[in-house]
């Protein structure tokens, strides 16, 4: 079966990459497909899509498709508005959820200029760039986020209701939520991913789905591939499913912890020293790594947690990180190393602050630079923090070097403002993204809230 993000950099003479074409051709051809879906992530991480005939498939296989990048957020002026978005045809996949008489594919596109060269503000790109780096230091970058969301019934009001009233790990055999898991694993084998572990979160109607490890390109687009699943099933359920980071308040939020490790060029996992059990059988390499995401934190925290609604989630209480420090059991710090015991292939680190309803290209992206920035260092972490962080006083943190996160987007846009290594990570796509969340900021903070008003207007 095809991978998807198999095709790294795009060699148009590479025979692996015509081989790739000619299979696709032949199986929308059999299958008898009129349409194809051209696909590609915005600086947002939003889903953008447009359609063409497969009668012209080779064609945009091989050349491409013009589109207006000035009218999509983050990607062009309007003096240098057009793009070409060519299909990643180890990308391909039949949509199971339309009939045959609307039988339809999909691609996800790498951006390229009219002068056939990539964008350098496309997030796909920015990550393939992230992804050389590594191998140049002898690394593969695998990864794997757990997916945490929303299943709403919509209603009259502004506010849809979660769909149920169940908590963490609730199963009632003739339950929606239930069955409504079990069609979005079923739509994702049909994309090539395996679902891992699929359930009911804390909150009502909160659900997680996790799907297996892998290098990073083909996981950022598993969880692109997801996101469209998730809200493609529930909507043809007749429900909602929303990744939006903190929709109600008093109740945990919605997070994509990422599991991550570095594995050399022969397929060993480089966070594992099996000699090592004072630090958890953790390797200097991936001390260093946990040592360079601490460092960052701060600086990369608005590509992690990227809407105004995203610090709604990181407050303390709900599960989430606030405070930028690390553990092997505790939950509350940033990072946690879970119990992986002597299992080489299971070592790895997880951090907790980024949120679903980001860029999984940009997030993996920076996660994976200020990592290579703590090896390249040798930044060593400090020691880690069993406590819970939310109990300690301000003084007990300092004492240990403990600061916090970003409050909000626009403390986290200042710090990333300031970060010549998250500046070097983004490439074309840094100011874009400082532009297009300013704006996001300013809008946010000028809007009268229905909370201001119940609580000032009759009383001041």
């Amino acid at each position: 079966m095809i991978m998807l993000g198999e095709l790294a950099m795009i060699d148009f003479d590479d025979p692996k990459r015509k081989e790739y074409v000619n299979d696709v051709i032949a199986k929308i051809q059999e299958q008898n497909i009129k349409f194809a879906h051209l696909q590609f992530i915005d600086i947002n991480g939003l889903l953008k899509s447009f359609s063409v005939s497969t009668k012209f498939i080779e064609n945009s296989l091989t050349d491409g498709q013009y589109f207006d990048g000035s009218s999509i957020t983050g990607m062009g002026r309007m003096e240098e508005s057009d793009m070409v978005a060519i299909p990643d045809p180890s990308t391909f996949a039949i949509i199971p959820w339309l009939s045959k008489d609307l039988s339809t594919c999909r691609f996800i596109c790498d951006i390229f200029t009219p002068a056939r060269k990539p964008y350098n503000g496309d997030p796909r790109f920015i990550l393939k760039k992230a992804v050389e780096a590594a191998k140049k230091e002898g690394f593969i970058f695998k990864c794997a986020p757990e997916l945490e969301f929303f299943v709403l019934e919509e209603n009259e009001s502004v506010v849809p209701t979660p769909m149920d009233f169940s908590g963490y790990f609730d199963l009632h055999p003739s339950g929606v939520s239930e069955d409504i898991r079990r069609k979005m694993a079923d739509a994702a084998e049909s994309f090539g991913i395996d679902i891992e572990v699929a359930h009911h979160e804390v909150a009502v109607g909160q659900n997680e789905i996790d799907f297996r490890y892998d290098e990073a390109m083909i996981t950022a687009d598993r969880a692109v591939t997801m996101k469209m699943i998730i809200k493609s099933i529930a909507k043809q359920n007749g429900f909602l499913a929303t990744f939006m980071p903190k929709p109600f308040y008093g109740v945990n939020g919605s997070g994509m912890h990422v599991h991550q490790s570095l594995w050399n060029l022969k397929g060993d996992n480089m966070f594992f020293a099996p000699d090592n059990e004072k630090s958890g059988y953790l390797s200097d390499i991936a001390l260093y790594y946990i040592g360079g995401q601490l460092a960052h934190g701060r600086e990369m925290s608005a590509i992690l947690a990227s809407w105004p609604n995203s610090y709604k989630r990181l407050v303390p209480g709900y599960e989430a990180p606030v405070y930028i420090a690390w553990a092997h059991k505790n939950r509350s710090p940033l990072i946690r190393v879970p119990d992986f015991g002597k299992r080489k292939n299971a070592a790895r680190i997880e951090i907790r602050c980024p949120d679903p309803a980001g860029n999984p290209y940009l997030q993996f992206a920076v996660l994976l630079h200020a990592g290579l920035d703590g090896i390249k260092k040798k930044i060593m972490p400090p020691e880690p923090t069993e406590l819970n962080v939310y109990k300690l006083t301000y003084e007990e943190r300092r004492s240990r070097g403990i600061v916090s996160l970003p409050e909000s987007l626009s403390d986290a846009l200042r710090e990333l403002e300031g970060s010549e290594l998250m500046r070097s990570a983004l490439l074309g796509a840094y100011n874009n993204f400082l532009d297009a969340k300013w704006k996001e900021w300013d809008e946010f903070r000028t809007q009268v809230s229905s909370w201001e008003l119940e609580r000032y207007l009759q009383k001041l």
